[in-house]
């Protein structure tokens, strides 16, 4: 099925299943421990054995000597992976450097090999023995010494490095009221629950892992053309995973190595990557280097706006696009975006939760903040002043599929109190407490990808969906059971939903906030051909028979599915493609974040007091699911402005802080009260569930809010995040 016009009234709009803020399906799994993940799957492979990596001990070189003697003789050892035994592979195209290393180090904590033994105990145990020698050579690991160096870059996603529109120095020359401002974000940690892990295991020359994946169909293509054999002999099964955030996208090394280490020693083999190593050996969010520059009249109607980011990456990486929202967010005749992009020998930097958007806000955002208090416009006030109702760099001819910044600006405010807001800053105490309040937009891009599905129905009349979707805590699950229920007119429990395994049609795939409308929208194309085949049997016109209460009906007559399914059952399989909406319309989610914090007047410690946010993305597919995800976003912008930063060691190149005991999160204390609400929105040109994705806008933002109210609260700004109480003690005592 292909949408390419606007989606008219169809099934969906019934709303019996679709819209219900339903539980989990997956959740009485996940919480009695019976869902099994990658690490766990004794079922499939009782006799697998264990493997531990050896990382790199340093970030660029060579290894001048590798010694496995003692790791050999060790208790146990069945066997040991490394370059001079692995044969040739090959590179995964969305690898930036090789997941094996070897002679060539390419950042530390590169695998340089997998000890494999009969117990994880003695598998770590040995692999402290294996001894490399190296050949270390000079190394870049320093955004700020090295932005000079920047180049353009390839186009990142089909997105260009650069735009332009209209005249903007001198636009900016011109301006009554200019804004230029130097922003920096650190490098971040993905930190999710469960370590990239898998299981692998070969029948032949056919290889099956067990692994923690977002992205199905990706993996097979990745895990073939690395080990150079066909995807038809590769399976990878993945339906639950602990956490992703983008981190699990594309192939790791506990894949890779698994796959190896079973081929070697002719067992399944274990793999996961232990917590300390996942920051070095893993991908990040690269850190940033941001300029801002916004030229307005006095009452605050921009007129010239430009963003210019420094990124780092490996030879061959991609740039952070944290430019992105300023092309599409705010108005501007005169307008100008940049990205370099700087050659850093530090580990891979890639896709994290909202890549571009959640750090290129915490830049942006402020920046308005900053411009509103110029002109001595609310904030509120001024974005509504500067929204536009089409792409502002393409012009009139490519207005907005739907944009309701406006309302999620007037509904948010009016819930949170916003009125209640002193403008000047430092006025409201609190007992030995400066608070303060601060709001940012939302913004993030609405992206749809091909997804496909197989739907049947079985002879006791229930429902089956197979896709090779995925579920990383999202509940891919319960939407994608609520679609074939409202599709089919049957109730949820009577739908068995079946993820994440590439025997299954091929999906979206959980990533870029395109998971839950596209891979439902690919059921919905799957159940519409069962529809047809089912009204086809029962001798009805398929465009007039309705599916209710698990029965085919048309005018006064019906049939039960169970009836026409049959002893065998019947099936359908179809994927949803896209035309060219997408580009004769900007689509986008939007949103309008608002935090109260208290500053503590001695020791400047922070504390979010309350958070609020509304939202606009759509159709919500399922409220109590689509909430979880934003108030976990927005959970995760607090630790991007107040804690998280990956420090990095500029003599070594490597992140310092690669445990989850130094790289700090937010923890349930730091959240006191959340509050979503959600604007009704249906988007008829995104799909055909008129949804849009909402996982990661609540990040959207987020932590800008937070930094506006800090210094709502105390008149003190800070551009560097995060913002954590020595700058603001070193601010307080400039």
């Amino acid at each position: 099925m292909k949408f390419d016009t606007p989606a008219g009234i169809n099934p969906i709009d019934k709303g019996r299943v679709i819209g219900i803020p339903h539980d989990r399906i997956d959740g009485a799994a996940k919480v009695t421990g019976s869902a099994p993940y990658a690490y766990e799957r004794h079922d499939a492979a009782p006799n697998a054995v264990y493997g531990w990596i050896v990382g790199s001990a340093i970030a660029k070189g060579r290894i001048a000597s590798m010694d496995l003697r003692a790791a050999e003789a060790a208790p146990g050892v069945l066997g040991i992976v490394t370059h001079a035994n692995a044969g040739k592979l090959g590179k995964g195209s969305m690898n930036t450097a090789p997941l094996l290393g070897g002679p060539q180090v390419d950042h530390y904590e590169q695998a340089m090999a997998l000890v494999i033994a009969d117990t994880f105990e003695n598998a770590r145990d040995a692999a402290k023995l294996v001894q490399i020698d190296y050949m270390p050579e000079d190394g870049k690991y320093d955004l700020a010494a090295e932005s000079l160096k920047g180049i353009m870059p390839p186009d990142s996603f089909g997105s260009p490095a650069d735009t332009k529109a209209g005249d903007f120095d001198g636009g900016f020359a011109r301006a009554a009221v200019r804004i230029d401002q130097r922003y920096t974000t650190p490098d971040h940690s993905h930190a999710m629950m469960e370590p990239h892990a898998t299981t692998a295991a070969w029948n032949g020359d056919r290889l099956t892992l067990w692994t923690s994946n977002q992205m199905i169909a990706w993996g097979v293509g990745e895990v073939a053309k690395t080990l150079g054999i066909a995807k038809e002999k590769v399976r990878l099964v993945s339906p639950y995973i602990g956490g992703g955030f983008g981190s699990k996208l594309f192939l790791r090394a506990d894949a890779l190595l698994a796959a190896l280490g079973a081929k070697q020693v002719g067992r399944p083999v274990k793999v996961a990557i232990a917590r300390h190593q996942i920051p070095n050996n893993t991908t990040h969010r690269p850190a940033t280097i941001q300029r801002i520059r916004i030229g307005a009249d006095r009452d605050g109607v921009i007129d010239a706006i430009g963003h210019e980011v420094w990124s780092g990456d490996l030879p061959g990486g991609s740039p952070e696009t944290a430019a992105q929202q300023t092309r599409l967010l705010y108005r501007g005749a005169n307008r100008m975006t940049a990205h370099r992009l700087v050659t850093l020998n530090l580990p891979e930097g890639n896709a994290m939760r909202a890549p571009g958007e959640a750090v290129g806000l915490l830049a942006l955002e402020v920046a308005m903040d900053e411009l509103a208090e110029a002109c001595g416009v609310d904030p509120v006030e001024l974005r509504i002043r500067n929204d536009v109702q089409y792409d502002p760099e393409a012009g009139p001819q490519r207005p907005y599929s739907s944009r309701k910044l406006v309302e999620c600006l007037r509904a948010g405010a009016d819930r949170f109190g916003w009125d209640k807001r002193k403008a000047k800053p430092g006025q409201v105490r609190d007992g030995r407490w400066l608070v303060g309040m601060g709001m940012a937009a939302a913004f993030r891009n609405n992206l749809v990808s091909k997804s496909g599905a197989r739907i049947g129905v079985d002879a006791q009349g229930k429902v089956i969906v197979e896709t090779d979707m995925t579920d990383i805590g999202t509940g891919s699950y319960t939407i994608i059971g609520q679609t074939a229920a409202e599709m089919l007119g049957v109730t949820l429990d009577q739908v068995t939903v079946r993820l994440g395994d590439s025997r299954f049609p091929a999906s979206a795939g959980s990533g870029g906030q395109w998971g839950a409308n596209s891979s439902t929208a690919g059921i919905y194309a799957a159940a519409m051909a069962l529809r047809a085949k089912l009204a086809e049997k029962a001798g009805y016109p398929a465009d007039k028979a309705q599916f209710d209460d698990g029965l085919v009906k048309f005018d006064n007559k019906s049939q039960t599915l169970a009836a026409l399914a049959g002893r065998e059952g019947l099936w359908a399989e179809d994927s949803m493609d896209y035309g060219d909406l997408d580009k004769r319309y900007a689509q986008a989610t939007f949103g309008a974040h608002f935090c109260e914090v208290g500053v503590d007047i001695d020791t400047a410690e922070v504390r979010v007091r309350r958070m609020g946010g509304a939202f606009a993305a759509g159709r919500i597919l399922n409220p109590k699911s689509a909430r979880s995800q934003v108030i976990g976003a927005m959970t995760m912008g607090v630790g991007a402005a107040l804690m998280e930063s990956l420090e990095v060691d500029t003599r070594f190149g490597f992140f310092v802080n690669h445990d989850m005991a130094e790289y700090v999160v937010p923890v349930h204390a730091d959240i006191p009260q959340q509050d979503v609400l959600f604007i009704d929105e249906l988007d008829d040109k995104s799909s055909p569930m008129k949804a849009k994705g909402v996982g990661e806008l609540g990040i959207c933002g987020a932590g800008a809010a937070v930094a506006n109210a800090i210094y709502n609260a105390t008149g003190i700004r800070l551009r560097d995040y995060p913002l954590t109480i020595d700058k603001l003690l070193k601010a307080q005592a400039a």
